[in-house]
C-alpha cells in the first residue's frame, strides 16, 4: 500500500469507542429478539435488535414511567448505510403517526415523554403529540457545533418537547431540584457584607439556578470524549440524565424506542433506574452494550457532580482530583 494513502493512527487523546470483531460477536449473542408478547421482566434492561414496528405489539401495556423519543428527524441522514430522507412536512406527520399510538400504549397513566425534534420537524410533532398527550414545555439546546450557511442563519439548536400522560398538574414527576444548574456570578451582590443569594468557596463565586427551557451548556460527543461513538446524533449523557432526574425516581422504567449507541439505557443504568431500549441496527445496538459495560466500572456523568449539573467548561472538584469539565 502506498504509504500517503494510508489513513492516519488515532489521536492518543482520541478515546472514541469502537468494537472489535470479537466483541460484537459477544455483544450480538446478548441481544433481544422476541417472536412473543414480553413480560417485564424479560424486557427489564435489555437492549432489543428489533424493528421498532414489529416489536410494540408484544410489549406490555401500562408498565413505563418515563418515555425518551429521538426519532430521526426530517432531514437527510445516514446511520450506518440507511439512509432517512427528507420528506414534505406532512409525509413526516404521518410517518410520526403511524407508530405513536402504539408506543404511548406503553405508558403508566402518571408517565411523561420528551420528544426530540429541530425546527424542521417541531409542526409534525406538536400536531401529533397535542392529540394524544399534554403539552407542558419545549426545551431548546445549543448544538455548540454546526456548520456555517452562506444563505441562512447557523443552525445550532434542537428542541424537545416535554409531554405527559395526564393533563392533571399533579398527576407526573417533576423534581425541580434534582436539576439545578451551578453557574458563576459574575458581579456578585452582598448585604451587610455577606454573599446574598451566592456562594463562594473554592470553586468560586456562584449559585445554584432552577432549570430552564432554555440549555447552554451542553457539548455534543466528540472523539476526546470517553462517552462518543461513531453513530452520528448521538445526545451527551448530560442531556438525557436532566431529562431521567427531572422526570424520574430511582428504580422507574424508561423506555427508548430508537436507542441508537445506548445513551438513554447508560444513563438510566447511571442514575439507578431500569430501561427497555429498541435498537434496529446490530452495530448500535452493541455499542450500546459495551457501554453499558464500561457504565457498569465507571458511572460518572461528565459535567454533573455532587447531584449538580455545571455550565459548560466549569473547574470542579471530583472525589479524586480536580479536572475541567467539558459539559
Amino acid at each position: 500500500m502506498n504509504p500517503n494513502t494510508q489513513s492516519k493512527p488515532p489521536s492518543p487523546h482520541n478515546r472514541t469507542i469502537t468494537l472489535s470483531h470479537a466483541e460484537r460477536t459477544s455483544y450480538a449473542a446478548q441481544l433481544l429478539t422476541l417472536k412473543r408478547p414480553a413480560s417485564v421482566k424479560r424486557l427489564t434492561n435489555r437492549i432489543l435488535r428489533q424493528d421498532m414496528l414489529e416489536v410494540l405489539p408484544l410489549l406490555p401495556s401500562a408498565f413505563v414511567d418515563l418515555l425518551i423519543l429521538d426519532p430521526p428527524y426530517n432531514l437527510r441522514k445516514t446511520f450506518n448505510g440507511r439512509t432517512f430522507k427528507e420528506t414534505p412536512s406532512h409525509e413526516y406527520q404521518e410517518w410520526l403517526e403511524c407508530w405513536f399510538p402504539s408506543v404511548l400504549r406503553t405508558l403508566k397513566p402518571t408517565a411523561s415523554v420528551y420528544i426530540c425534534g429541530d425546527w424542521k420537524s417541531s409542526a409534525a410533532i406538536v400536531a401529533v403529540a397535542s392529540k394524544y398527550l399534554c403539552i407542558r414545555n419545549r426545551i431548546t439546546w445549543e448544538r455548540e457545533k454546526g456548520r456555517a450557511a452562506a444563505r441562512n442563519w447557523k443552525n445550532c439548536s434542537e428542541d424537545i418537547w416535554f409531554c405527559t400522560a395526564s393533563d392533571k398538574p399533579h398527576e407526573y414527576t417533576f423534581n425541580a431540584d434534582a436539576v439545578k444548574l451551578r453557574r458563576r456570578v459574575l458581579a456578585p451582590y452582598k448585604e451587610n457584607g455577606r454573599p446574598k443569594d451566592w456562594q463562594n468557596d473554592e470553586h468560586g463565586n456562584h449559585r445554584l439556578t432552577a432549570a430552564s427551557n432554555l440549555w447552554t451548556d451542553l457539548t455534543v460527543p466528540f472523539w476526546s470524549m470517553p462517552e462518543n461513538t461513531a453513530h452520528p446524533t448521538q445526545k451527551p449523557e448530560k442531556l438525557l440524565a436532566k431529562l431521567l432526574l427531572a422526570s424520574s425516581h430511582a428504580g422507574n422504567m424508561v423506555f427508548d424506542p430508537f436507542c441508537g449507541s445506548g445513551t438513554t439505557a447508560v444513563v438510566a443504568q447511571k442514575l439507578g433506574r431500569r430501561f427497555v431500549a429498541i435498537e434496529q441496527d446490530e452495530e448500535y445496538a452493541c455499542l450500546a452494550l459495551k457501554r453499558l459495560a464500561l457504565a457498569a466500572k465507571e458511572a460518572r456523568i461528565q459535567g454533573y457532580e455532587d447531584e449538580v449539573f455545571w455550565e459548560r467548561n466549569a473547574q470542579h472538584h471530583t472525589r479524586n482530583h480536580t479536572q475541567q469539565s467539558h459539559l
